[in-house]
């Protein structure tokens, strides 16, 4: 009897440990990240949703004017590629590549206003903004999301048709 109860309690956790595994566990759908390109880049026009700051405050320089938000028009330009920072004071733009899936600025050219405060401001915050390691991942509503990441800030800007 005493062989009968242990070889029933092997059997029991053989067959607790057999159906432990067969379960499955929800499935956890992660972002999906594109390769940065000219094309993905190209195809929208990128509005700023959100700014933060690496302690967590949000850069509020960028969000003076919420009916006016910072913009990137990435296009053509014959035969270089180029960004236009629209919604700024001064006209902003650069040319840029991608290397290494990643966007990488020409020197930025702009205008020299003497734009007053807060468009001042977002001007300089446009230029930290835009500075750093680009990626783009699809929302919950599978719409691109345009991250911009560097060591003081992260910016998120939605996907615009054009």
């Amino acid at each position: 009897m005493k062989n009968m109860t242990k070889i029933m309690m092997a059997a029991t956790l053989a067959v607790g440990t057999l159906a432990a595994g067969c379960q499955t566990t929800p499935s956890m759908t992660a972002p999906v990240t594109q390769p940065i390109t000219v094309d993905a880049l190209q195809a929208y026009n990128w509005q700023l949703v959100d700014a933060k700051r690496s302690n967590g405050d949000k850069v509020s320089q960028l969000f003076f004017d919420p009916s006016k938000p910072l913009t990137l028009k990435f296009f053509k330009d014959g035969t270089s590629n180029r960004v236009t920072f629209a919604n700024t004071c001064n006209n902003m733009g650069a040319s840029y590549s991608v290397v290494n899936d990643n966007v990488v600025l020409g020197n930025v050219m702009s205008t020299m206003m003497a734009c007053p405060e807060p468009q001042a401001s977002f001007d300089t915050a446009t230029m930290a903004t835009v500075q750093g390691k680009y990626s783009i991942n699809n929302n919950a509503n599978n719409v691109p999301i345009l991250t911009i990441r560097n060591a003081n800030q992260v910016a998120y800007f939605k996907a615009v048709a054009k």
